[in-house]
């Protein structure tokens, strides 16, 4: 009780939170004790076969396996993996565009799960919403404040590149580097300055075999 004691009395700071866990579990890229102190802005990652407990006022998070969540005070950013969260002071989750909140300050649970570019929302207890609430990618103007109500009990799914929009790659047929078209450039003509010495060399003297 002693040794918790500074970690529960930081926690009671504005905004912060106490992660448990019995090891697997980094904080900032560095791996943490069984319990330690986050604070907004922390990123926070659990190891294949590990898992991590959030708690924070009014709201307590199970963050799952292979995961990666920053923690943002009053929300959560999940960049990959999955989340559980129980929250009575409307904890919400984003994952890039995409916001899901408690509808109320009722007790609600809920999931949300990113692993494949595919949004899962699972309403355990309560309703919650999924909002877009926009993004730095280009998105469609009519979709942009779209919000869906998931009920207690019923899941759903977005697709997070049709949501949130995607940067599509550059056709690799169409579009070339121009770094490295400047050293193919480079290349080629260096080939075609070894080719004239080499060509006029054997064109226009012939080579004695006494006399190299």
């Amino acid at each position: 009780m002693v040794a918790l004691y500074p970690v529960s009395l930081a926690a009671a700071n504005a905004g912060s939170a106490i992660v448990h866990s019995k090891g697997g579990v980094w904080v900032n890229g560095s791996e943490v004790p069984d319990s330690t102190v986050i604070f907004p802005g922390d990123l926070l990652e659990t190891k294949p076969g590990f898992v991590a407990n959030l708690d924070a006022e009014g709201s307590s998070v199970l963050v799952q396996g292979e995961s990666i969540v920053k923690f943002q005070g009053n929300f959560l950013t999940l960049e990959h993996g999955s989340v559980s969260v129980g929250t009575s002071t409307e904890m919400s989750v984003h994952v890039n565009c995409l916001k899901v909140e408690p509808l109320s300050n009722d007790r609600t649970q809920y999931d949300v799960t990113d692993v494949s570019g595919k949004v899962e929302v699972a309403a355990n207890k309560n309703d919650v919403k999924i909002t877009q609430v926009g993004s730095l990618r280009k998105v469609p103007t009519e979709s942009s404040s779209q919000s869906n109500t998931v009920h207690e009990g019923e899941r759903a799914t977005r697709d997070e590149s049709t949501a949130c929009g995607a940067i599509r790659p550059e056709n690799p047929n169409n579009a070339l580097n121009p770094k490295w078209i400047e050293i193919g450039g480079g290349a080629g003509a260096g080939v075609v300055v070894l080719c004239l010495i080499l060509c006029r060399g054997s064109g226009s003297s012939s080579v004695s075999p006494s006399q190299p």
